[in-house]
């Protein structure tokens, strides 16, 4: 076999491959942690409920505070605190909160100067936390009322747990891109996140929901303000410290996601320029924590597939605009179609499995999920193409700007409600 057929088998063969590993993680998550557990809206009583603080970092979200700050005012949960911090706003934020603050007893203000990043406003809430367990979420996320009991509960059944990343759901569905990204959320972070958790390294936390113990970020060093995606930075620090990073389910929040292309693109090349900056800079601890090589192999494995697949496609439409004039590039790198005989119908049989695996797993988090099936079965398609390109981009955007502090932050697109 040359080498040419073992780069085209590999351009179709690992997206089926990650598929089935995504999807046997995610049932045997299930098989051993989620079957027999409680429904989300009806946790068990606790032996203890140590006190938690809920930090929500804000940059210009007046338009979001009301409901954000009304979801964490129905937490059903005896001993929390929230903390808001307000990273140097251009807008009317900061007298928002205040004025929130007036009226919710267990919310304090802190307001930073100059907008500094969410790193350092993360860490500014953490100084001013008084409690050891600290749950972290965005200005556009609610909270569920039991969210902090099942984080809770998860970090009380194993003290090498570090961090936990909770379950976020879309709740904008106005657009057609709104919808698909509901097969994203269910059929692809659920499932990855699920097949981590087993396998026994995670990639991330997800950013907009998650939970620390403050010893672990003490063995990390904190939040890093030079971090592009903090959720990534932290996640590998707290691990490489010597913790555990897992994933409950059944801790949800509801979040906003862009609805427009050149929104959805710019999250995505910041994803993928945060995720590249943070392989390429963990690379030398790997030798003291060999458990997290193959989520490192495979962050890099998918970076291969996603310039091989473009340099694949380019040579396919060059060579059928070149063929009239006798010139063959397919020699060069394999030629291939867009749906090749076969393997597409394989692929396409695949995510299917994987669309109907995700909602039997996920009806219970989100009852009716299942009416989204036509878009959990096209977003893989679509996932796979994002991904590509914004691998492209962002790993040689993570190259080119290693080592250069990206302190502040913007508000991002969040799409239509």
């Amino acid at each position: 076999m040359s080498i040419q057929d073992l780069i085209a088998a590999f351009c179709f063969g690992y997206p089926f491959v990650m598929a089935f590993y995504w999807m046997s993680g995610g049932i045997l998550y299930h098989w051993l942690r989620g079957r027999h557990e409680p429904r989300p809206e009806a946790p068990p009583k606790l032996d203890a409920y140590p006190g938690v603080s809920i930090l929500v970092p804000c940059h210009d979200e007046e338009s979001l505070l009301a409901e954000t700050f009304g979801a964490l005012t129905r937490i059903d949960y005896p001993d929390y605190e929230v903390i808001a911090i307000n990273d140097g706003s251009t807008d009317r934020t900061g007298p928002w909160l205040d004025a929130i603050a007036a009226k919710m007893p267990r919310l304090r203000v802190v307001h930073l100067e100059s907008n500094q990043g969410k790193s350092t406003a993360l860490n500014a809430g953490a100084l001013a936390a008084r409690h050891e367990l600290l749950l972290c979420i965005d200005g556009d996320a609610l909270l569920d009322p039991h969210a902090l009991t099942w984080m809770v509960r998860r970090f009380q059944s194993d003290a090498r747990i570090g961090g936990l990343t909770g379950n976020p759901r879309i709740r904008n569905r106005a657009t057609l891109l709104g919808r698909v990204q509901v097969g994203e959320f269910s059929s692809i972070v659920g499932l990855i996140k699920r097949a981590q958790t087993v396998y026994g390294s995670t990639f991330t936390v997800s950013g907009v929901i998650c939970a620390f113990r403050k010893t672990a970020l003490q063995d990390a060093g904190w939040w890093s303000r030079d971090a592009l995606t903090d959720d990534v930075d932290i996640s590998w620090r707290v691990q490489l410290a010597g913790w555990r990073i897992a994933f409950e389910p059944k801790a949800l929040c509801w979040i906003l996601m862009p609805e427009t292309l050149r929104g959805l693109w710019r999250q995505r090349l910041r994803w993928a320029e945060g995720g590249a900056t943070v392989m390429l800079k963990v690379a030398p601890q790997l030798r003291r924590r060999p458990r997290m090589l193959p989520v490192w192999l495979n962050h890099f494995a998918a970076v291969f597939w996603s310039y091989a697949i473009a340099l694949g496609t380019i040579v396919w439409i060059s060579t059928a605009f070149l063929a009239p004039w006798g010139i063959d590039l397919a020699d060069l790198w394999p030629a291939f179609g867009v749906l090749p005989q076969g393997w597409g119908e394989v692929l396409a049989l695949t995510y299917l499995a994987q669309a109907v695996v995700s909602v039997r797993i996920d009806e219970r988090f989100e009852p009716g999920i299942s009416r989204s099936l036509i878009w959990l079965v096209w977003y893989p398609l679509a996932f796979w193409a994002l991904q590509a390109l914004s691998s492209i981009v962002g790993f040689w955007r993570a190259v080119r700007h290693m080592g250069k502090a990206r302190g502040t932050w913007v508000s991002p697109d969040r799409g239509l409600r």
